[in-house]
């Protein structure tokens, strides 16, 4: 259920608070900082005056601020006493149901990073496939503290930009949903492929999980975007393309089996609030691809 930003900007500061105050983790101060800023043109604007709060506040209160934060895949988070919003976000990753070996090595990951810097690692988990969370681990780990602090506050701008649009509706929506499409084109018969089965799987590991199963419309595009309406996760990913079968129903002659059955295309995604179109030009030969728009 959302709010509209018109009726957010009456309210009395305590049902303000009640509405948007989880928001920032346990941290019902930045709320109560923000509501004295109203009325908000837009969106972003309520996000940025609560932002605001956390960067005016006095060093100790900001890592008061970051020690509320739980750990990743942390016991807390296995026993379920986190926050909604937190508890929501890890699982939508899979941090809520890793193996015994991943869970002891995000155990000594989290061990290693409190130990190094006072408060736990923060990443807005949204944004990031596993594989991503834990490169991030690693590398923030050779952090030194001032940087990190840094880093730390900007993925909870990251996190809370997510949570307030997800909160509230209005003018001026702040920028968190990517967009991931595809194309295919039969460069062979000068026409878009119709009827393309596509498949889409993200790596852990060396391990390819399917996230998405579709076929190419009469534009050989899809019907929605493979990935869409959040923020795309930083990872790697392949496409595959059935484009064998296509041409057999073209009545193409091909060798048995297809010199091209299944077209793989392989990337990484980089920029989770970006538009990655990848699309597939082919004959029963050859095929091709680039980053488009």
């Amino acid at each position: 259920m959302t709010l509209p930003l018109a009726d957010l900007n009456r309210m009395t500061l305590p049902a303000f608070s009640e509405a948007v105050g989880e928001t920032f983790e346990l941290a019902p101060w930045v709320a109560e900082a923000a509501w004295a800023k109203r009325p908000f043109a837009s969106v972003t604007a309520l996000h940025e005056a609560m932002m605001g709060a956390v960067r005016a506040a006095p060093r100790e209160r900001k890592l008061e601020f970051l020690r509320g934060h739980p750990d990743l895949a942390g016991k807390a988070a296995r026993a379920g006493a986190i926050t909604t919003d937190s508890r929501r976000e890890q699982s939508s990753v899979g941090l809520d149901s890793l193996s015994e070996a991943d869970f002891s090595r995000f155990h000594r990951l989290n061990d290693a990073y409190r130990a190094k810097f006072g408060f736990p690692f923060i990443v807005c988990v949204r944004r990031h496939t596993r594989d991503s969370i834990l490169a991030q681990f690693e590398r923030r780990l050779g952090h030194d503290a001032a940087t990190e602090f840094a880093a730390a506050l900007l993925e909870v701008f990251y996190i809370t930009r997510l949570r307030i649009a997800a909160k509230v509706t209005g003018e001026g929506m702040p920028r968190v949903n990517g967009r991931l499409s595809t194309h295919v084109l039969d460069t062979h018969a000068g026409r878009p492929a119709v009827g393309v089965a596509v498949e889409l799987y993200e790596f852990a590991g060396e391990t390819a999980h399917r996230i998405a199963a579709t076929v190419t419309n009469a534009d050989g595009r899809t019907d929605r975007p493979l990935i869409g309406d959040r923020p795309l996760p930083i990872g790697r990913y392949e496409l595959h393309f059935a484009v064998g079968d296509h041409f057999r129903s073209r009545g193409i002659e091909q060798s048995d089996p297809p010199f091209l059955d299944i077209v793989p295309l392989r990337f990484s995604i980089a920029e989770p609030e970006g538009h990655y179109h990848v699309p597939l030009l082919c004959t029963p030969w050859s095929y091709s691809t680039y980053r488009g728009s």
